[in-house]
């Protein structure tokens, strides 16, 4: 199915499957998360709608359901029993932040913490008009931990996720935008959303709406460009730098804030910039006994730095572009989780390990390989690297196509050296039981 973008830039979905699952057998396994915030396919989102325009999907067409993901049981049971600390959850009313210190205490005996969440002062504050917001559920709370996880490899970019749960007729924060895109899904009760356009287009991590405050608060008193209220079920798209504001209405209100953070070509310069460190003419010092703030002084050293990145930049054997595309790796491995383990029933499948096992490659995660000098081979994920024997790259290499594996198939290794090899990647937590077997 196709959405529809308008010229103001708002889109609104078509009709899709009548279930989750539906949509995510018509997008294929590897879309199945983002099949759940926008009801039509990766491409025609990528094309259309991907950090430009927004779109509003409505579960009165969808027939999207967000309750699996949370609910209210499970807003209580992260308050009360899982021991949450700031900066996991936060409190604001009326567009201000409130002092952990009003909602949080020490965690007792044998909890020789200050700050864990007291679900009592939460109670009296969402009573008083409070919003609540659990930050991090990607990282706390399982099924949004998966949903992320996934998320993040459909989409390329890491994700976050936070929860707002807002009393009636309240209102958690004023206009104002974020650098980073997200998807709103409405989980209980009904939010109101003012949306307006950018005050600043793909605006970066370090350019943050309060050094905007005035041109934002006059873009907010404008006619908005979307005016919608969420019900449960319904999402909403919005690109980095759209202005949004929401109010609950007559009941409580839970939505879940998915975040995507986008790389950007800026990021690509400094990671570039990063590299030219090897560049000898760019690290010439300034000369000295000048004005250094005079732009006739600079416009002679800025032109030669120029010129000296531009000609560093023109990478004829591709190296420097292996080496950004690294350092790239690199951010994306500490920035973006992979999908949880469970470290015991990883031990137990260490201890009946047999050539015929089937494994896989841990979802989602980031791994690259590496052959040195005499074949050796390096294997590279998360913080960590793993050097193994040469003529294992053609087996390694099968281990991260991410499809299921045994000892005994594995490309250039007699059942030996496959069991090995399994029981490395198995400890290392490369390799994980094929649930799906």
């Amino acid at each position: 199915m196709t959405g529809s973008p308008t010229a103001n830039g708002v889109g609104k979905a078509g009709p899709v499957p009548s279930s989750a699952a539906a949509a995510t057998r018509s997008l294929g396994a590897d879309a199945r998360s983002l099949a759940r915030c926008v009801p039509i396919s990766r491409g025609e989102f990528a094309r259309s709608y991907w950090s430009s325009r927004a779109l509003f999907s409505p579960a009165a067409e969808t027939g999207a359901d967000f309750t699996d993901l949370l609910s209210e049981a499970a807003v209580d049971e992260l308050i009360s029993r899982r021991g949450l600390r700031t900066p996991f959850l936060r409190m604001a009313k009326q567009g201000k932040v409130i002092p952990a210190s009003a909602y949080t205490r020490s965690g007792g005996s044998g909890a020789t913490v200050g700050d864990q969440v007291a679900d009592d002062k939460v109670l009296r504050l969402v009573a008083d008009g409070a919003t609540l917001v659990l930050q991090g559920l990607h990282r706390t709370w399982p099924p949004l931990v998966e949903f992320g996880s996934t998320l993040a490899a459909e989409v390329g970019h890491p994700v976050q996720i936070n929860a707002y749960i807002t009393p009636p007729q309240n209102q958690g924060f004023s206009a104002h935008y974020d650098t980073h895109d997200v998807f709103l899904l409405q989980v209980a009760g009904r939010k109101r959303w003012v949306i307006h356009e950018p005050v600043l287009t793909d605006p970066l991590p370090a350019q943050t709406w309060e050094q905007r405050s005035a041109a934002v608060a006059a873009r907010a008193a404008e006619p908005p460009l979307l005016d919608v209220t969420l019900e449960p079920g319904d999402a909403l798209y919005l690109p980095r730098g759209f202005l949004h504001s929401a109010a609950a209405l007559g009941e409580l209100s839970i939505h879940l804030t998915v975040g995507v953070h986008p790389v950007t070509r800026h990021a690509l310069a400094q990671q570039l910039l990063a590299e030219a460190a090897a560049e000898p003419e760019l690290r010439r010092s300034l000369p000295m006994g000048v004005d250094l703030a005079n732009p006739a002084v600079l416009a002679e050293h800025l032109g030669a730095a120029v010129r000296s990145l531009s000609g560093y930049a023109e990478d004829a054997d591709g190296a420097l572009l292996r080496a950004v595309a690294e350092r790239v790796d690199a951010d994306l491995s500490r920035t973006t989780r992979p999908g949880p383990i469970s470290p015991l029933a990883q031990l137990a499948a260490l201890a009946n390990l047999t050539p015929e096992t089937e494994l896989v490659l841990r979802p989602g995660l980031r791994a690259s390989v590496r052959v040195g000098v005499g074949g050796t081979i390096t294997l590279r994920f998360l913080d960590q690297s793993v050097d193994l024997p040469a003529g294992e790259e053609a087996a390694v290499k099968a281990v991260l196509a991410a499809e299921p594996v045994t000892a005994s198939t594995l490309p250039g290794l007699d059942a030996t050296d496959g069991l090995e090899l399994v029981r490395l990647l198995l400890t290392e937590a490369v390799l994980v039981p094929n649930a799906g077997n």
